[in-house]
Parts: C-alpha cells; structure tokens; sequence
C-alpha cells in the first residue's frame, strides 16, 4: 500500500496561547485613526502647555496667557501686565516648553535603543550617559575652578555624556562590528563606574551644595531658562529628521540581524547611527534638566501598544506622547506640595518602575 502521511495534528494550535498579531487583529489606532491620533495629541499637548503655564503659585488666566505669547511672538507694540508677562514668558514659558523637550527627546532615545538591541526594556539611561553626565554635573556644582567656571554645569554635563558614550562605543566595537550584547555590558560598566565616581565627589563637597546636587541628580527643570532650550531643540530636530527617513531599516532590524542583512540594509551601519542619535539626545536633555528616569522605558513602550510595531508611526507618536507626559509631570511635580517644588525624577520613578515590573513579567512586549 502507498504511504499515507498522517493528518496534521491540531494539538500544538490548540494549547498555544494565541496572539493578538497572529489572529490578525488590528492595534487600537488602525492606519485611518492615526493621523486623528496625530492631531489629538498634538491639541492636547498645546493645551497641556498653555494649562501648565497658567497654574502656579500665582494663578495667570488662559486668556493673559495666549495675550502675552501673542504678543511675543508678532511684531509691534501691544500693552500687557508686566507681572503677567515676566511670570509667563520669562519664568513658565521656557520651564514648560524644556520639560517636553526633554519628555520628547527621551522617548525618541528610547525609541533607538529599544529598536537597536530589539528589546522592550532598553531605555537611554543604559548606555551610562546618565552617569557620565551627572558627574561632569557634580564636578561643575562642587569644584571651583576657572574651568569649571567657564563651562558652566550644563556644558560640564554635556561633556561627561559625550566621554561616557566614547567609552561605551569603544568597548562595543570587535573587529569593527557593533554587538548589542557588549553594548548593554559596557553601558552598565560604564554607568556604575560613573555612579561610583559621583558618590566620591559627593562625600567631598561642601554639606551646602549637597542639596543643589541632590535635586539636580534626581531630574528638575527648575529655573529653566531660554539659553537652555536651542541644544535640546537642535540635537531633537537634528536626529528626528534622520530616524522619520529610516523607519523601514529600524522595522527590518527588529526582524533580525539576519532578516535585515538580506534586505539589502547595512546592520552596523544603522547600529551606529542609532547609538549616536539616542546618546546624543539623552546627553543634550540631561545637561540641562538632570537626571529624568524610566521616560524612554514607559513612552515608546505604550505607543506600540496602540499603534503597532511600525517604526513609520512609533517615532512621530512617541515624540508627541513623551513631550504631554512630562509636561503633565512637570505640573504635578511643582503643584502638588505648593509653594514647595519636588524633583520631577522622583515622580518618573514612581510611575516607571511599577511599569517595569509589570514590563518584565508580561510575555507580550511589542519588541522581542
């Protein structure tokens, strides 16, 4: 008699979890709801700016708020309350505009990193240009020195990332390819030994500059100013313009090394560009707002809850999306203890790490 192969067995189907993405449905924000998706938050984070920069310790009207922007911002003269206009535009403004900025830019980072080493739980911080930064930070705020001086703490800050992140490059690379394995290794490496170097520094200082040092680690946009706003603005502009134009590769990378090579597509090439454009965000954001946690972790993640795995829809929604958490953050963090103003990293820790845990346990992360 011929041989006749058996039936296909149902069993393995039948007892496999089945997944949202192979039964074929669809994620929240279908490809028609996402431009609607684009517009809502984009709306909701012009509002959520201009509500920010109404609440404080003393109350401005929307309407005073929208007159003194105006006015700023069109030629000629117009007549304005100058306690209004100094609180709005000189004090609020830049504070509220650095704070989604940075929830912007951090998310972006996020998004690189999350993309680079095709895991959900990688955030900006990884790298150890956190730690490097914080301790060009505390050497500016506790040495006095002509150097340190003319630097300034950001510009100190700036450096200490940029070195951490040459560092962690240079012990990544073998035989001229970038593995994302050594990159998390030398990044952690990196990152505890800059945390080490900052408690040293710290135990040296003056016990009057521990508090300053303290708020500054913890993340805190406090007395933000317009000179602080064109580097963060430049490097997000600079880098969000290359990651739109490379969405399809980073799709690719998140299928595989081997998945992308055979698509024509230069995988260390696209490894480095990522490394450089997450470093150079998290290093412009936390010179000038500190040490800002878990943004990068909880941001990108979300967003491919909602819209999906593409990178074409990740980077413009995690953009918006990042910049409207931290500015609600920022808010909570000044009004919540009135006239007193917490650190804005205490409540980005309190809200990221139960979202890690939760993160680390689920089986269903969008980036495998």
């Amino acid at each position: 008699m011929p041989y006749a192969p058996p039936e296909p067995t149902r069993q393995v189907e039948e007892t496999r979890k089945p997944d949202r993405r192979d039964a074929g449905q669809p994620y929240p924000v279908s490809d028609r709801l996402f431009p609607l998706l684009i517009v809502g938050l984009l709306a909701g984070l012009l509002l959520a700016i201009a509500v920010a920069i109404a609440i404080g310790t003393v109350q401005v009207p929307l309407s005073d708020v929208v007159a003194v922007t105006w006015a700023h911002l069109t030629p000629g003269d117009s007549e304005q309350n100058l306690l209004y206009d100094q609180i709005v535009w000189d004090f609020r403004a830049p504070r509220v505009l650095l704070a989604a900025l940075s929830g912007a830019g951090l998310s972006i980072a996020g998004v690189c990193l999350q993309a680079l080493v095709r895991n959900p739980l990688a955030d900006p911080y990884l790298l150890g240009v956190s730690s490097g930064a914080s301790l060009g930070a505390v050497v500016a705020l506790t040495a006095v020195s002509a150097a340190t001086a003319t630097v300034g703490v950001s510009g100190a800050a700036f450096i200490g990332a940029l070195v951490s992140v040459a560092l962690v490059f240079g012990m990544a690379q073998r035989a001229g390819r970038m593995s994302a394995g050594r990159l998390i290794l030398a990044g952690v490496a990196i990152g505890y030994l800059g945390t080490a170097a900052t408690s040293y520094v710290q135990l040296q200082a003056d016990p009057t500059e521990l508090r300053g040092v303290m708020f500054w680690l913890l993340g805190s946009i406090a007395g933000a100013s317009w000179s602080d706003l064109p580097v963060p603005a430049i490097a997000l502009a600079a880098c969000l313009l290359w990651l739109l134009s490379q969405g399809r590769r980073m799709n690719a990378l998140t299928m595989g090394e081997n998945s992308a090579a055979g698509l024509g597509i230069d995988v260390n090439r696209l490894r480095v560009g990522l490394l450089i454009a997450a470093s150079l965000l998290t290093a412009a954001i936390v010179s000038v707002a500190g040490g800002i946690g878990f943004v990068g972790l909880m941001v990108p993640h979300a967003v491919r809850l909602i819209v999906g795995p593409d990178h074409r829809r990740v980077v413009p929604t995690a953009l918006l999306l990042g910049a409207l958490f931290l500015v609600l953050v920022d808010l909570l963090a000044r009004t919540l203890d009135r006239p007193n103003e917490m650190p804005i990293g205490i409540f980005t820790a309190a809200l990221g790490a139960p979202f890690f845990l939760w993160l680390l346990r689920s089986q269903g992360g969008a980036v495998r």
